[in-house]
């Protein structure tokens, strides 16, 4: 019989700035209870390192965000979630059959919750998300997108994971400063 693993929960509320959205919890990520878990992921570095965690890092005293942080962001204008709420060790043990409902659930979430932006980490779950809810062919890119999922602009950045050889730590932090000015632009608007 195989042994279940619980998933980490939404992290989610109204008026959001920035909802960050993962493909699906890795186990040991599920296990700690936190996004983003494991040392060798660069997203709580990357991001502690940006202009976008500035307020927060300065409202809660501390140079640096750790996985721990992830649930008090909320008040600080910063949720999590996930395409799919399965933990697999990796995002191919997914189905496409639940990366296709996964899309149906975050699109109700967005919708419900209506964050600013939903910033996908890494192109592959946002693939997923454009296939099944636009009607072109247009290719993703880095960055901000045509779609908006209700009132919440959809953008990417590259996949923080330590495997992610493509970026470096600088490339990624680059991506959140370039969040950051999107969201300045959209608050403006």
């Amino acid at each position: 019989m195989p042994v279940t693993i619980d998933t980490l929960p939404d992290l989610l509320c109204d008026a959001l700035n920035v909802v960050f959205i993962g493909i699906n919890p890795s186990i040991f990520s599920a296990t700690q209870g936190h996004y983003f878990a494991r040392r060798s992921n660069r997203f709580w570095p990357c991001f502690s390192r940006s202009v976008l965690s500035e307020a927060a890092r300065s409202a809660l005293g501390v140079s640096r965000l750790e996985p721990e942080h992830d649930r008090v962001l909320q008040a600080h204008g910063f949720g999590f979630t996930d395409l799919v709420k399965r933990p697999t060790a990796r995002a191919g043990d997914l189905r496409p059959q639940e990366l296709a409902s996964g899309v149906a659930l975050l699109t109700s979430k967005l919708e419900r919750h209506r964050p600013r932006i939903a910033c996908f980490h890494g192109m592959t779950g946002y693939r997923y998300v454009l296939r099944e809810l636009a009607s072109t062919g247009s290719e993703p890119r880095l960055g901000p997108q045509p779609l908006c999922i209700g009132l919440t602009l959809c953008f990417v950045v590259p996949n923080p994971s330590g495997a992610n050889a493509h970026f470096t730590r600088a490339d990624q932090t680059a991506w959140y400063d370039r969040l950051a000015d999107e969201l300045s632009r959209r608050q403006v608007a």
